[in-house]
């Protein structure tokens, strides 16, 4: 009889058990349902995410907010691999703790605990929020370039993350595979990483030591306290090899040792004259980990670029003064100097726009900031000004005025902003002999020069805003390479004695992206390093310490 009642009662303890598992998974769900619609989840280092809230509703919506990332009290296979991706987010540039990475231990032996509705419910939340974070600043970064006043938008290369992470990562047994396509195609991108690997561990390594200061250089063969110190820098760093052989006195600056403060000296932005000045010394005792930042920082803007484009690019970098230009694969093909703005005064707009023309022997339309603050004035001085420097008066339609000596008339009308200035095509003008235009907002474009010194000094911020460019005939014909005819040659004769003002239609656009990066690691392993001319350095990092949501 006992037997035979213990064999009635168990269908009924089966359904009872279906009905408690039914229940269970209803209040999980609710318990998802409602920490998404708080936005907020305590716990977490960052709580607040109501800016990712609508793309948590459309990730939960179509399994009725029902738990993706654990089953049975245990973390599903692609939620270990995302977790193992957070812990390893310095990696990136990014902050580890950003995503959780020290509270995930506890979250997932709480889950494995409880199966309770909140805890699960917490876990899983928590797992989404920091998903679509990495996951968008991989693809998009953390801040938004236009928060800074950059003409560089991030809004087409957007993730839907609920589908993304529903369609993508949660099915996905190769989750590397798949974050390697969301990351910049670039080359250099990559290189940075790489870069940042290496000085990560530097950072750990050197002994902080700072270098004595100096009031005036010190010279090859001349004796300076520092010298243990800059031997172990150095050869940290990489400047100096591990078996050059050194002088046995270690308070002479001499020898291999001059070499390599060269090197590094190159490498910074620096003249290349081996003297430890006042700012070589300054660069030698930056902190290492401020290299790392920078580091960082440029990865940041990495990911600000468009992941696809039309057309091979030019990218100028404006801390570092030089004009790349990319192949098919995005590898640089060809490398430049450029004259950028003024730090202080005219500084060059981070952005970017398509090339579309060129144009051979240009005049020069003298922006009204300049006719204000420089022409003007000059003719009051010597009326003769416009006639000895190849200006012409004209109206704002572009007919000319006057291209001698300047009446009373004129002048007033030149101060009342009636009348335009511009300087007639030639060797000397303002241009030089071609622009490449991208039209913009700034009114900023590429140009050669009348005088090629500026481009010897090691900091180029000289301009008005315009980038001058330091191979301008080789850049012109690389812009117009897919118009027929248009080889080097043809465009140095059109440059030298050609007809004046003469434009040129691209037959396919170039992307040109203004860029700002004080980090550049080269395919030869070398790391580059800048000041921060601009700020905007110290802006970006000051953004980045308020963690999320970010600006």
């Amino acid at each position: 009889m006992r037997t035979r009642r213990l064999r009635n009662l168990f269908p009924l303890g089966a359904a009872v058990l279906v009905v408690s598992l039914a229940c269970l998974s209803e209040g999980q769900q609710a318990d998802v349902q409602n920490l998404v619609a708080s936005g907020n989840l305590a716990g977490m280092r960052w709580p607040n995410f109501s800016d990712y809230r609508t793309g948590l509703q459309k990730f939960y919506e179509p399994a009725g907010y029902a738990p993706a990332w654990a089953h049975m009290s245990q973390p599903v296979p692609q939620a270990l691999s995302l977790i193992a991706v957070f812990r390893d987010a310095g990696k990136k540039g990014l902050d580890p703790e950003d995503y959780d990475a020290s509270r995930w231990e506890d979250r997932i032996r709480a889950l494995q605990s409880s199966a309770s509705g909140p805890v699960v419910a917490r876990f899983d939340v928590a797992l989404t929020v920091c998903a679509m974070r990495y996951l968008s600043a991989l693809r998009i970064g953390r801040t938004n370039p236009q928060h800074f006043g950059f003409g560089l938008s991030t809004e087409g290369k957007k993730y839907d993350l609920g589908q993304f992470l529903r369609e993508r990562i949660l099915t996905t047994g190769d989750l590397q595979a798949v974050l390697d396509d969301v990351e910049p195609p670039f080359v250099a991108y990559r290189r940075t990483e790489q870069a940042l690997a290496r000085y990560i561990e530097l950072a750990r390594t050197d002994d902080g030591e700072t270098l004595p200061a100096v009031t005036k250089p010190i010279d090859p063969t001349q004796p300076y306290a520092g010298v243990p110190r800059l031997v172990r820098f150095l050869r940290l760093v990489g400047d100096l090899s591990a078996d050059a052989t050194l002088s046995t006195d270690r308070q002479t600056y001499s020898g291999p040792l001059v070499d390599a403060v060269k090197h590094f000296q190159r490498r910074h932005g620096l003249d290349a004259d081996g003297r430890l000045g006042p700012s070589t010394i300054k660069q030698l005792n930056v902190p290492l980990h401020d290299r790392v930042l920078q580091l960082q920082l440029t990865l940041e803007r990495w990911r600000w670029l468009p992941a696809e484009f039309p057309a091979p690019p030019i990218i100028v970098n404006i801390p570092d003064f030089r004009l790349r230009t990319l192949d098919e694969k995005n590898n640089v093909v060809m490398d430049m100097r450029v004259v950028v703005g003024k730090a202080m005064r005219t500084q060059t707009p981070v952005f970017t726009r398509d090339m579309t023309y060129v144009v051979l022997r240009p005049y020069w339309n003298v922006p009204p900031s300049i006719l204000r603050s420089e022409i003007v004035p000059a003719i009051q001085r010597d009326r003769g000004y416009i006639a000895r420097k190849n200006y012409e008066v004209t109206t704002q339609d572009g007919k000319v005025v006057s291209s001698g000596e300047i009446s009373d008339e004129v002048l007033a009308q030149l101060r009342a902003g009636k009348l335009a200035v511009r300087q007639k095509p030639g060797s000397t003008n303002a241009l030089g002999l071609v622009k490449l235009i991208f039209p913009n907002e700034h009114n900023v474009y590429l140009h050669s020069t009348p005088s090629q010194s500026l481009f010897s000094r090691s900091r180029r911020d000289f301009s008005h805003g315009c980038i001058r460019v330091e191979k301008p005939a080789e850049l012109a014909a690389w812009a117009l390479r897919n118009n027929s005819d248009w080889t080097l040659e043809r465009v140095q004769q059109g440059m030298q004695s050609g007809k004046d003002d003469v434009t040129v239609t691209l037959a396919k656009r170039v992307p040109v992206f203004i860029v700002y990066g004080t980090a550049l690691a080269y395919a030869n392993g070398e790391v580059h390093f800048t000041d921060d001319i601009y700020g905007h350095d110290a802006k970006l990092a000051a953004a980045l310490a308020k963690g999320y949501p970010y600006p």
